[in-house]
C-alpha cells in the first residue's frame, strides 16, 4: 500500500471519458454515476511521505512561497494519484492557484479569533473571544467590511500581495506559467451557527440558547449582518480587480453550516432558519441551491429542500442513503459513499462491499447521485483503496 500510483494511464483518454460522462450527466443520460474523490492540502501537509517542501501547517498559513508551493504541489498530487472522475495529467496551459486557503479558520478569524497553531502536520484553529468574556460582544463594533477585526486580513494580504508578485515575474511549475490566487474564501462562509459555536465556544453557545437566549440572538444577529457585508464586500473587490464583472450579489448559492447536525429540527427553526434566510435573501436568486453537511445532518434535508429549493445534497457520514432518496424524491441530487475511514483503512474488499450496499440502496433512482469519499479525503489513504472505490463506483453504479 502506498500514496502513488504505480500503473501508467492515459490522461487525454480518461478526461475524454469523463468530460463526455459530466455532459451525459448534465442531460441525465449518463450510463454510469461519477465518483468524486475531494481532499485538501492536509493530505500533503499532514503526510510526511508525501511532504517534501520542507514546509509545515504555520508555515502553509503565515508564509506566502510556502502558500504558493504547497498548494502546487498538492495540485500536482491531485491531478497524477488521486483517481476519480476529475481531469488529470498536466493541465493544458497552466497552473490555476485557487483562493488563498487557510482552511476552516477564515470566517472567525476575520471576525477577530486569534490563530493558534499546533504540530506541523496539525491543521491550525481558532481561539474563542467570547467564551471567557461573553460581555465583549456587546462592546465591539461592526468589523471593516473587508478587512474585519484584527490583523489576519492585513497579514492574508500581504501574502496574496507577495504570491501575485511571485507569479507575475514568469514563476513556473513543472514548465508551465502559475496564475495566481483571485481572491479569499471570505466571499462565502462555512455557515452562521458553526460561526457562533467559534466565536462563543459550543458548550456555551449551545447552552446560550435556553438560559440566555436574548444573547445568543444578538450573536446571531452581530454575525449574520457582518457576515452578509463581509461577502459583498469581498465579491465587490474581485469585481474590481478581476475580470469577473457583475452587477448583482444574487445568484445560484452554495451554502454550508455543518454545526446543525446538532440540533433537532425545532431548534433549528427556532435559533438559525432566521438568519440563514436573511443570507439566502441578499445572495440567491431563487434557482436550484447547493447545501454541504458533513456528519448526520440529514434530519434537515427535506425541509431545507423545500424551504431554500435546494437541488444538490453534498453529505457525511453517518448517512441512510436510501432513506435519504426516498425522502428528497429523485430529481435531487446526492453526493455520498463511504466514510474516509473505511476508505483509508479497509480493505479492496470491504469498500467494494460497502459501495455496492449503497449504490442498491435505493440511492441512484432517479440517476441524480455521485460516489464520494464522505466528505474530505482522510491524509495518509492509500491510493490502492481511492481506485478500489473508483473501480467499485464503475462497476455498481451503472444503469440498465
Amino acid at each position: 500500500m502506498g500514496f502513488f500510483l504505480k500503473h501508467t494511464i492515459d490522461w487525454n483518454k480518461h478526461n475524454e471519458e469523463v468530460r463526455a460522462l459530466y455532459k451525459d450527466y448534465s442531460e441525465n443520460k449518463h450510463k454510469r454515476i461519477p465518483v468524486s474523490v475531494v481532499g485538501s492540502i492536509r493530505n500533503l501537509l499532514s503526510n510526511p511521505d508525501l511532504n517534501k517542501t520542507g514546509y509545515s501547517f504555520p508555515d502553509f498559513f503565515t508564509n506566502a512561497e510556502a502558500h504558493l508551493k504547497c498548494q502546487l504541489e498538492y495540485q500536482y498530487y491531485v491531478r497524477h494519484n488521486i483517481l476519480c472522475d476529475q481531469e488529470m495529467g498536466m493541465p493544458e496551459k497552466h497552473w490555476q492557484i485557487g483562493r488563498m486557503d487557510f482552511q476552516n479558520s477564515y470566517d472567525q478569524a476575520w471576525f477577530g479569533c486569534p490563530m493558534c497553531y499546533f504540530g506541523p502536520e496539525d491543521v491550525p484553529d481558532t481561539g474563542e473571544i467570547l467564551k471567557e468574556k461573553p460581555e465583549l460582544l456587546y462592546e465591539m463594533e461592526d468589523p471593516d467590511p473587508f478587512m474585519g477585526r484584527g490583523d489576519f486580513m492585513e497579514k492574508a494580504m500581504e501574502m496574496y500581495k507577495k504570491i501575485h508578485e511571485i507569479c507575475k515575474v514568469g514563476y513556473e511549475f513543472h514548465g508551465l506559467p502559475v496564475k495566481p490566487p483571485p481572491g479569499f474564501q471570505m466571499q462565502g462562509t462555512d455557515g452562521l451557527f458553526s460561526v457562533a459555536l467559534k466565536l462563543r465556544g459550543t458548550v456555551e453557545c449551545m447552552t446560550d440558547m435556553y438560559e440566555n437566549p436574548e444573547y445568543f440572538h444578538a450573536l446571531m444577529d452581530y454575525i449574520t449582518r457582518n457576515t452578509i457585508k463581509r461577502m459583498k464586500a469581498h465579491r465587490e473587490w474581485i469585481w474590481k480587480n478581476t475580470n469577473e464583472k457583475r452587477e448583482s450579489h444574487k445568484g445560484a448559492f452554495g451554502y454550508a453550516d455543518d454545526s446543525i447536525a446538532m440540533l433537532s429540527p425545532g431548534q433549528f427553526r427556532e435559533f438559525i432558519l432566521p438568519y440563514q434566510k436573511r443570507l439566502y435573501a441578499e445572495f440567491h436568486d431563487g434557482s436550484r441551491s447547493h447545501i454541504h453537511l458533513c456528519g448526520d445532518a440529514t434530519h434537515h434535508f427535506k425541509f431545507l429542500a423545500d424551504t431554500f429549493n435546494v437541488g444538490s445534497f453534498d453529505t457525511g457520514f453517518p448517512v441512510n442513503h436510501g432513506k435519504l432518496r426516498k425522502e428528497l424524491g429523485p430529481e435531487i441530487e446526492i453526493r455520498g459513499g463511504p466514510t474516509i475511514m473505511l476508505v483509508k483503512d479497509g480493505s479492496s474488499e470491504q469498500i467494494d462491499a460497502e459501495v455496492k450496499r449503497i449504490c442498491s440502496s435505493g440511492v441512484m433512482d432517479g440517476k441524480r447521485f455521485i460516489l464520494i469519499a464522505a466528505n474530505n479525503l482522510a491524509p495518509c489513504t492509500p491510493v490502492e483503496n481511492i481506485v478500489a472505490l473508483y473501480d467499485a463506483g464503475r462497476k455498481h453504479g451503472t444503469f440498465c
